[in-house]
């Protein structure tokens, strides 16, 4: 007998040996291989859901994340302005303040200007009183050197008095 000529007692025991082994198969095994791959099924569909939660969760974060940074651009730039306005008042007030300052002095130092001119106005008036009260001395001397003369001086003064209390 050949290999490829079937026996028909060798195929009878054969699908009784089959049937028996797919028997204990698909009463203790199928159930069991079964219930593991439901289970690793289960794990899977598991473990991919949290996975798409987490990448949702990391989205929310990431969202969350992006809209902190924006608020944060907002305060700096806020903060900034109003660096930049405190920084441009500071500069004004000290602006103003030298300018107040600049022109207290200016005035001060006018004021001194005019008051040393009134001071030496006032000297040169006393130097050219002295002076002028010196020189007529002299000519009054030198013109009054005669009795007469003074005697006819002092009559036109008096005479010049006289008149100018009339006016009055």
């Amino acid at each position: 007998m050949g290999l490829l000529t079937p026996n028909p007692g060798l195929l009878f025991w054969m699908v009784i040996c089959f049937g028996t082994v797919f028997y204990v198969l698909a009463r203790f095994a199928f159930p069991a291989i079964i219930g593991a791959v439901d289970k690793r099924k289960k794990y899977i569909d598991s473990s991919l859901e949290a996975a798409r939660q987490a990448n949702e969760r990391l989205q929310q974060v990431k969202s969350e994340a992006e809209a902190l940074m924006a608020q944060a651009r907002q305060q700096q730039t806020a903060m900034l302005k109003e660096a930049a306005a405190t920084r441009d008042r500071i500069i004004a007030d000290a602006r103003g303040r030298a300018r107040e300052e600049a022109q207290k002095a200016l005035d001060e130092t006018r004021h001194q200007i005019a008051a040393e001119k009134e001071s030496a106005i006032s000297d040169i008036r006393r130097q050219v009183a002295v002076l002028s009260v010196d020189v007529a001395e002299k000519i009054l001397r030198k013109e009054l050197s005669k009795d007469q003369e003074q005697l006819d001086f002092v009559n036109r003064m008096i005479a010049e008095v006289e008149s100018n209390n009339k006016i009055e």
